[in-house]
């Protein structure tokens, strides 16, 4: 367990204030608990007894760290070095917030990770309880479970059960995009951090394929790539027309017909795609709870400000330099880092 745990809980109570011990007192725990199971990822396989699935998984990871430090510059700590079974599906469950007619998510603002578009509960109840309050105030809600998360270099962060069997090219990026969270991180800024993070994961499991990647992998990661592409583009598509449905000169009463339709069609268009596909259901998740527009409010969160990294990096040419440029990117005001990066997308040859 990472000492530094009870002064950052002390931190956070003292400057929110007693009203959000509670809130921050499951925080803790949940995080002592998760790094209470932690074990070094050696300590796993010296089991005679370890499944043979799982001892395959570490032993690739093993393998993945090590790519990330030297091919990717990503931090040489302790972080994805030890496994943690938690018994669970995910790790924590993510409330997300937007009101019945916008989809600008409502923030959340916290001592240390700044202000951002979710709430996380490392108790599923816990976060249904929440987001039950959140409707009762007229929000949109969805909760979802959140199989990895980055806690920005504050603790060792362990591989978790809740990942750990993904497709090989879906581990190493998952891996990736964590780490690159530790590398820069601006406060206040989801949006250009999981772009940022994203950025990374796409040239670091190119890279890492491209390395050492068997054609079985990179047939897998190129196919689960092109579906995720699909349906991106699918919820961007719905996305847009929700915006111009509220953007609209129709009254509410309208609007919220509108929207009813709207999501209807983006159901009945997901079924097409998933004939499309053979019927795979990898997205299924995604529409567990009755669509809201908390489930579109932060899908460009993690791809709109990408075109602009990559741009960057190409200007920087390698990974370290593209690294320091991000950083100074982060230390500018939030709209000045957007402008920039639009303006790199603006640059970038199609």
């Amino acid at each position: 367990m990472n000492a530094r745990l009870p002064t950052v809980l002390l931190l956070a109570v003292a400057a929110a204030g007693c009203a959000q011990l509670a809130y921050y007192g499951q925080a803790a725990n949940g995080q002592f608990s998760l790094l209470d199971r932690a074990h070094p990822v050696d300590e796993w396989l010296a089991d005679p007894n370890l499944d043979a699935g799982l001892r395959a998984k570490l032993k690739l990871t093993k393998q993945i760290r090590r790519f990330a430090v030297s091919d990717l510059n990503l931090p040489d700590n302790r972080s994805y070095t030890e496994y943690a079974d938690l018994q669970r599906r995910f790790a924590l469950w993510n409330v997300v917030a937007a009101p019945a007619l916008s989809l600008e998510p409502k923030q959340w603002c916290f001592p240390i990770a700044g202000c951002v578009n979710y709430r996380g509960y490392f108790s599923q109840d816990a976060a249904k309880k929440f987001a039950a309050s959140l409707r009762q105030q007229g929000y949109d809600v969805q909760v979802s479970g959140v199989p990895a998360y980055s806690t920005l270099g504050w603790f060792n962060d362990p591989l978790l059960s809740t990942f750990i069997r993904y497709p090989d090219g879906e581990l190493a990026r998952l891996v990736f995009h964590e780490l690159a969270h530790q590398t820069v991180y601006a406060k206040d800024d989801t949006q250009f951090n999981e772009s940022f993070a994203t950025t990374v994961e796409q040239v670091g499991v190119e890279r890492w394929l491209a390395a050492v990647g068997s054609q079985k992998t990179r047939d897998a990661y190129v196919q689960f790539e092109g579906r995720k592409e699909e349906f991106l583009a699918l919820l961007l598509q719905y996305r847009q027309r929700l915006a111009s449905n509220y953007a609209s000169e129709l009254s509410d009463a309208q609007k919220l017909q509108q929207k009813a339709a709207i999501f209807l069609a983006l159901q009945v268009d997901y079924q097409a795609l998933k004939v499309k596909w053979g019927g795979y259901a990898g997205y299924d998740h995604w529409f567990a709870e009755p669509l809201s527009n908390a489930h579109l409010a932060l899908v460009a969160t993690y791809y709109d400000l990408v075109p602009g990294f990559k741009a960057l990096l190409a200007q920087q040419q390698t990974l370290k330099k593209f690294y320091a440029a991000v950083a100074g990117l982060a230390a500018l005001s939030k709209e000045e880092r957007h402008r920039r990066l639009e303006e790199l997308a603006k640059s970038r040859p199609t």
